[in-house]
C-alpha cells in the first residue's frame, strides 16, 4: 500500500528496501488498485494477502492479460 506510486516503484525496482519484492526480484508492476482512502486500501490488502495464487493471478489477467508493465505507462 502506498500513497505515492511513482515514487514507490523505483524503492522496489531498485531493492531499497528489504521484503518481498527484494527477496524475489520483483520489479514489474502487473496490476494496482486505487482507493478512495487508506482505509479501504488496507482492507483490500489484507483480503488479498489471503487469496491463493490462482486467484491473484485470474485478478492480474483480467486487466493486464499481456502482464504489461504499467510502471512504464503513463499512470505514472
Amino acid at each position: 500500500m502506498t500513497d505515492d506510486l511513482a515514487r514507490r516503484m523505483p524503492e522496489h525496482q531498485t531493492g531499497a528496501f528489504p521484503g518481498f519484492t527484494k527477496k524475489y526480484g520483483v520489479k514489474t508492476l502487473a496490476w494496482f488498485e486505487v482507493h478512495d482512502t487508506r482505509e479501504a486500501a488496507f482492507s483490500r490488502e489484507r483480503q488479498l494477502k489471503k487469496w491463493n495464487r490462482k486467484w491473484k493471478l485470474e485478478l492480474i489477467e483480467r486487466s493486464n492479460p499481456d502482464w504489461r508493465d504499467l510502471a512504464m505507462d503513463q499512470l505514472l
